[in-house]
């Protein structure tokens, strides 16, 4: 695996992407997220990433060296995070009960550390070291949406999943601008473990939802635009 990352970084990341939508659609539609065996393939999957990271002394090229040194500057997390809680602005709702509902969120939080190891920490990195910044974000943004996709393999509908697509790249071009302008995966990180987690808590109201994925796109737009003026911290590759 080092050879192959040292040779194509961007192939790696490619490879990963997919092996990874392979396995979650499998345990997603065989098991569910409340399964034991979901939460023990992203658990393989989480540590798997960790131990080559820090087997390779990946930590600075994956952005997980350090939290943002300069953290006045990044107020702008809040915002982010505040929005990250969309999916309980339709309600509070268990979409399971007990230990199920244990597993379900333990998953979805391992899922957000994943996803953006993958796509930010692994592809976004090695992208950003062959093409300009602007190629490596779009695209980094756009895989990560089209991603999505294997929910048309697990039974959601098209129209589900096109919505969800459109979301996740909204997503995917507010996190990959914080992580290119901090330096830092962890800001993203726990944004993408709150929307995940919070999915397990949140009603299903079919206007609410549509509304959060308006707004969502919206705040992209604004949110790009405002990160796209402030300068990479400079401190982003030190310690």
């Amino acid at each position: 695996m080092r050879k192959l990352y040292e040779k194509n970084r961007i192939l790696f990341a490619v490879l990963c992407i997919v092996l990874y939508c392979v396995v979650m659609s499998y345990l997603k539609g065989n098991f569910g997220y409340q399964s034991i065996a979901m939460l023990l393939g992203i658990t393989v999957f989480a540590n798997g990433i960790i131990f080559f990271v820090k087997r390779n002394h990946l930590e600075k090229e994956c952005g997980l060296a350090s939290w943002p040194k300069n953290t006045k500057r990044f107020l702008y997390f809040i915002p982010m995070w505040i929005l990250a809680t969309g999916n309980l602005w339709d309600g509070f709702a268990l979409s399971y009960h007990g230990i199920e509902l244990v597993i379900a969120v333990l998953s979805m939080i391992l899922v957000g550390f994943v996803e953006e190891m993958l796509f930010r920490g692994f592809l976004f990195s090695a992208m950003l070291s062959k093409e300009r910044a602007a190629v490596a974000i779009i695209v980094s943004s756009l895989t990560f949406g089209m991603g999505h996709i294997i929910n048309l393999f697990t039974g959601q509908t098209s129209f589900e999943t096109i919505v969800q697509m459109i979301f996740a790249v909204s997503w995917g071009f507010i996190l990959t601008f914080v992580f290119y302008k901090s330096g830092s995966i962890f800001p993203c990180i726990i944004a993408h473990s709150m929307i995940d987690a919070f999915s397990m808590f949140g009603a299903d109201n079919a206007l609410v939802d549509q509304i959060y994925v308006g707004v969502t796109i919206v705040a992209a737009i604004v949110y790009c635009i405002y990160l796209g003026k402030i300068k990479e911290d400079v401190n982003k590759n030190e310690n």
